[in-house]
């Protein structure tokens, strides 16, 4: 796993089409920005672990 260390408005940019961009931080709690393809889908961990409990269900239904 890479670690790196940004501060708020810095971006980190993954490839030539994803850019992850720091909000802000406040306490606890940091807004990022995403910015990619529409083909690229990206979500919270917590809403990707349920779709991916979803699709062993459509699949034998």
């Amino acid at each position: 796993m890479l670690i790196l260390t940004r501060r708020n408005g810095e971006a980190i940019n993954i490839g030539d089409d994803i850019i992850i961009r720091v909000l802000s931080v406040d306490g606890g709690q940091v807004r990022i920005g995403i910015d990619a393809p529409q083909e690229v889908p990206v979500h919270r961990d917590e809403v990707y672990e349920r779709i991916q409990k979803e699709i062993p269900r459509k699949r034998t239904a």
